[in-house]
């Protein structure tokens, strides 16, 4: 038997959800196809009724559009089907949640309850008003300055600003070194959310990369999807030096676990800086295919996935 939090927002799946929700709430679209663009996230959960997470997805989504006054018929009669219904109270009960803290779920439903029955209709929600634009396209090289193997940090208003942590304590950001990265895959969440998929050269240089010198067996480290903002992409200093012809299929099949969308990326606005970093020469362990899933996967070399 499991352990569960009584609030709504107790277990990853709900707090995943709730960041979604919000993502897909700056769309410019009518509630009806917010709610059929969140089904096909979580399709199993939305319409498979014996799933463990059924009522929390349309429970979590009914309390994310009552708190942000967006009325839709369709989810507050789902929401309180489950609710009236005692769905969601049965379900817990089945998978272990003891008697007092099933009283406390019934009050935080309670509250639910009210809320959405209560629900003001704002008259209108900031949207966006277009796509964002693709700063980088598959297979742009990009190079940019390192310290001690760590890019820029975009958070940061200005390079001055940075900190580097080293093992005598904080220090100031100085370049020592150049990364570079090539741009696998890209497309846009939602058709409005931009995402990158980088593969970073592993080890540092120690001199600006060109395009001749990052060809040939090098190891490249394949990283998680990531979104880059105009100021980001300028912050870190990143300077697109050629474009290589990427195999999309190569790439998929070199990396068949690996290689998905950029979806969670652009709903928690993860940056394509956190996956920049290098390490020094020498010193990076090779994870063909990814065999090792603690490990990034990596590449011998970029010729792998480019179309010859």
């Amino acid at each position: 038997m499991g352990v569960f939090g009584t609030g709504l927002y107790s277990g990853d799946f709900a707090m995943d959800l709730r960041s979604t929700v919000r993502a897909v709430l700056r769309l410019p679209f009518e509630a009806d196809k917010l709610v059929d663009i969140l089904s096909e996230t979580e399709p199993t959960a939305a319409n498979n009724a014996t799933d463990d997470e059924h009522t929390t997805f349309w429970l979590v989504v009914a309390d994310q559009f009552a708190r942000r006054g967006v009325a839709c018929d369709r989810v507050s009669e789902r929401a309180l089907a489950i609710i009236d219904g005692g769905t969601d109270i049965a379900a817990l009960e089945r998978r272990g949640m003891k008697p007092a803290d099933l009283r406390k779920r019934r009050g935080a439903l309670d509250e639910l309850r009210t809320r959405i029955a209560t629900l003001a209709p704002v008259e209108s929600r900031k949207v966006m008003r277009k796509p964002e634009p693709l700063l980088m396209e598959v297979g742009d090289v990009l190079v940019y300055p390192t310290c001690d193997g760590s890019n820029i940090n975009p958070y940061f208003r200005s390079k001055e600003q940075n900190v580097h942590y080293t093992k005598n304590g904080r220090a100031p950001w100085m370049q020592n070194g150049w990364g570079a990265a090539v741009i696998l895959d890209c497309g846009r969440a939602f058709d409005f959310f931009a995402w990158y998929r980088p593969a970073a050269l592993a080890e540092t240089r120690s001199e600006k990369p060109t395009p001749e010198s990052l060809r040939g067996g090098m190891l490249w480290v394949l990283r998680s999807p990531g979104t880059c903002s105009a100021s980001h992409f300028k912050r870190m200093e990143l300077e697109k030096i050629a474009s290589l012809p990427i195999d999309r299929e190569k790439a998929q099949a070199v990396f068949p676990r690996r290689f998905g969308s950029g979806v969670s990326a652009t709903v928690q606005d993860l940056s394509i800086a956190n996956g920049l970093k290098s390490v020094p020469p020498g010193t990076a362990i090779p994870n063909p295919d990814g065999r090792e899933r603690w490990r990034s996967p990596t590449l011998s070399e970029i010729e792998q996935v480019l179309s010859h």
